[in-house]
């Protein structure tokens, strides 16, 4: 028995391959269609019911592509963002989003599997009328067995990946995660940047350097720090001259927005332990459901006492403005309004990322495709059973 789908739209491309809404002409219904386009995707070998992870119905070859069959789910969370005009999610709906994530990662790490690139772009939300909003994790052309990993491969997205994957290290996933709960509370990505190197300068501006003993391990240390053994810190960061002459991308401005005076003690401290430079000091998905971030209880016997935080200022009588590149960490206040833009006004547009709503689209891909159709022959590959 063969089966026709007809492809409606495009709604996402990567390097590996394309997503497409297509209608089964049979029974009518939409679905997601996802074609590989070089190599077998990793989500074939993972539980089809596994939590928060997007589930397959069935796969079928077309050539020697592999085609994943997908129900057809609501936006991803970029969008889901946007359409509260980037203004930020309450911690108390960041925690149940960030609890799921911390799910499929966890069943990820249990079969020794690594996503390789977590974003908001890559998490898509099962219906944003819903409350509690339910998630799950997609997009695993990057995926690929924890013990297949080579360091020495520049993987994930700029802005979301950690460090240690710029520098050639091995890494995990924690960090990604954080960033994305960053986004979820504030609205907009907390390093809007295009390069390694202006990523890797906000974070030692806002964190400090990664320390020698791990930048003396990186493959790719050389890139982007000069090494001088006669200096306490041996090694340092090129300059914005040295890199640009190099590489030939400029440097990117600091940007500011404003962030929500709300946000929890709780959730900072977690964010910090996610974002750690140090990637064995790195809380990891097992842990992070055992801070007290989600389980207020055990925060008066195990106080986050490392945390500056802004009350120590009176915030009651003034709009008070926070450095986002340095609010997790440093929680630094200012008071001059002039120095800060905010995001749907004044912004400057320098990164895709920041621009419209309809230009940070997942479906941002325009192609002729309306009239393409697909015939699956379902007796090669038949749909599981569904639960």
């Amino acid at each position: 028995m063969s089966c026709v789908y007809k492809v409606e739209a495009l709604l996402g491309e990567g390097t590996f391959g394309i997503v497409a809404k297509c209608r089964d002409t049979k029974t009518n219904q939409a679905i997601a269609i996802k074609v590989n386009k070089s190599r077998p995707d990793v989500q074939q070998e993972l539980d089809p019911d596994a939590p928060n992870i997007v589930k397959w119905n069935g796969f079928f070859h077309d050539g020697e592509r592999v085609c994943l069959n997908f129900k057809l789910l609501d936006q991803c969370l970029w969008d889901y963002i946007g359409d509260r005009n980037n203004q930020g999610l309450p911690i108390s709906k960041v925690g149940p989003i960030l609890g799921q994530l911390t799910n499929a990662l966890s069943h990820l790490g249990s079969v020794g599997i690594v996503h390789a690139d977590l974003k908001p772009g890559n998490i898509v939300v099962v219906n944003r009328h819903e409350s509690p909003v339910k998630v799950r994790l997609t997009d695993f052309g990057l995926a690929c067995p924890a013990s297949a990993v080579n360091p020495s491969d520049c993987v994930g997205t700029v802005g979301y990946s950690a460090p240690e994957v710029m520098l050639g290290l091995p890494y995990n996933e924690a960090r990604s995660l954080g960033l994305v709960a960053v986004e979820l509370a504030t609205g907009v990505p907390l390093y809007p940047v295009e390069n390694e190197c202006d990523y890797l300068k906000f974070i030692i501006e806002t964190q400090g350097q990664p320390p020698d003993h791990v930048l003396d391990s990186g493959v790719y240390t050389d890139d982007y720090f000069i090494e001088d053994n006669y200096k306490q810190q041996r090694w340092t960061f090129k300059t914005e001259e040295q890199f640009q002459y190099e590489t030939g991308y400029p440097s990117l401005e600091t940007l500011y927005i404003k962030l929500k005076q709300d946000d929890q003690s709780l959730f900072v401290s977690l964010i910090k332990e996610m974002l750690a430079l140090d990637a064995h000091q790195r809380i990891t998905p097992s842990e992070v459901l055992r801070h007290p971030f989600f389980n207020p209880g055990l925060s008066n016997r195990f106080p986050c006492t490392d945390i500056e935080r802004p009350h120590r200022i009176n915030l009651q009588k003034r709009e008070t403005k926070v450095w986002i590149i340095g609010s997790i960490m440093k929680w630094a206040c200012f008071r001059r309004p002039q120095t800060f833009f905010s995001f749907d006004k004044s912004l400057p547009v320098k990164h895709s990322c920041y621009k419209s709503k309809a230009k940070r689209k997942c479906n941002t891909h325009t192609q002729s495709i309306d009239n393409h159709t697909v015939t699956v022959d379902q007796s090669i590959a038949p749909v599981p059973d569904q639960p």
